[in-house]
């Protein structure tokens, strides 16, 4: 079995104000329109936005397999700076997504990154490599990140 990047991250450039983007990041109902694997989030248990401590549902999906589901927590939300989410749990690791929004004169560079501060267990890594269908889940990863990146700028600069 491969090692798996503890970290990674991509950014690009959108020519749209830090508080547009962090409407349209941490809006968590309209992250399957971003994410290539994430198909549908919802706001549970009471939860209506963006705020630490606010959980949701996320409905995943890969190129081939069954979807699943996780049940991240806001773990960072400060307008037009940072949205982050944890997602953990027995047999699932521990991973933290997090979106930062800095200041250019043109408009914003959104950054995409992920921290495993507990790594999938080996058998769930493997599993997840078959789910998912790609010979690299590193590869799936990092794509996921710019491809998410790229509809968020799309939809950032239209308005």
């Amino acid at each position: 079995m491969v090692e798996r990047l503890p970290h990674d991250s991509a950014s690009i450039e959108i020519a749209a104000p830090p508080g547009r983007v962090y409407e349209l990041v941490s809006d968590i109902t309209r992250m399957g329109e971003w994410s290539p694997e994430c198909r549908r989030c919802t706001w549970i248990r009471g939860a209506s936005g963006p705020v630490v401590g606010a959980r949701f549902i996320a409905r995943n999906k890969g190129r081939r397999g069954p979807s699943w589901f996780t049940l991240p927590v806001v773990t960072v939300a400060q307008p037009g700076r940072e949205f982050a989410f944890n997602r953990s749990g027995p047999g699932i690791g521990s991973y933290t997504w997090r979106y930062v929004m800095e200041p250019l004169p043109t408009g914003t560079r959104l950054t995409e990154s992920y921290d495993a501060e507990r790594r999938l267990p080996a058998a769930m890594a493997w599993l997840t490599q078959k789910w998912v269908g790609g010979s690299d889940r590193d590869d799936d990863l990092r794509e996921g990140m710019h491809v998410t990146l790229e509809r968020i700028k799309a939809v950032a600069e239209q308005t």
